[in-house]
């Protein structure tokens, strides 16, 4: 049954790819970005499917209003992707706060506000799909990714809440949490710290030599994470957790060792303090 999507972020990366797959199978498409113009070949290629909108998530107006088109051309809105988001390389003690604060505008607000915006049509309709992005960071937290991690470690939280909340009503909520995939994502999509402290060097330090040395050679193919992120959509289950590639899977089975470990050394003494 032909499905009605609006995704964020379909310039690039795979936002870009999801748009595609979307459109390629025949589903009707809002697609967004902050300009437009850099979706113009989408609406050439599939004019009956596509509308464009322009949508800065950290603007709440334009959530509502790309809503708006969804409703007004295709009837409804099926699934809604929180994709749009970006990244931040740099210590605790080296990133500013016009170098954090501004990832979670975008990264957390910006998510919260499209995703109230979309509800109400959601409820409406007593069915949906939501797909929030959050990432392998948003599993385990790693040196010198502390501030995407902490956005991402929000984006779920978040949506395990929201996934309770909405369940009732018809809706389901995805976290999709993609390990490394070959997108612009490591080039355009990252903020380096501009301070560069050397006593983080060996520790913070070795995620600013991966941006550079990983850019463009990463193994995931962000065509098959599309692929994924359209099975889970269309399952009558979908899944609450979704790591997509064996990165994103090994960071999970990793962290799960890490967490019995520290329960199972400190459990006789953290569950004694009752009254």
């Amino acid at each position: 049954m032909k499905k009605t999507w609006l995704i964020t972020g379909c310039s690039n990366g795979l936002g870009r790819h999801l748009a595609e797959a979307v459109l390629s199978r025949g589903d009707n498409l809002v697609a967004t970005a902050r300009d437009i113009e850099t979706l113009k070949d989408l609406a050439d290629r599939f004019a009956q499917q596509v509308r464009l909108a322009h949508l800065d998530v950290t603007r709440p107006e334009t959530a509502a209003k790309a809503i708006a088109v969804a409703e007004e051309v295709f009837g409804g809105l099926d699934v809604l992707v929180n994709n749009a988001g970006y990244g931040l390389i740099g210590a605790v003690e080296e990133a500013v706060a016009n170098e954090y604060r501004p990832l979670f505008e975008t990264n957390v607000f910006g998510l919260i506000e499209v995703t109230r915006a979309a509800l109400p049509t959601m409820r409406r309709q007593g069915s949906g799909r939501i797909v929030n992005i959050s990432s392998g960071a948003g599993i385990a937290g790693s040196a010198g990714s502390g501030y995407y991690n902490a956005s991402k470690f929000a984006v779920e939280g978040l949506s395990e809440a929201l996934a309770q909340e909405v369940a009732p009503l018809g809706i389901a909520v995805i976290i999709a949490k993609p390990g490394p995939f070959r997108t612009a994502f490591l080039g355009r999509s990252i903020v380096v710290a501009e301070q560069k402290i050397p006593a983080y060097s060996h520790t913070s330090g070795k995620r600013r030599q991966y941006r550079n040395t990983n850019n463009g050679h990463q193994a995931g193919d962000p065509s098959k994470a599309a692929a994924v992120i359209l099975l889970a959509v269309d399952s009558d289950q979908p899944p609450l957790h979704l790591p997509i590639g064996p990165a994103a899977f090994g960071i999970f089975e990793r962290k799960v060792v890490a967490v019995r470990n520290d329960f199972a050394a400190w459990h006789n003494v953290t569950i004694a303090t009752d009254y």
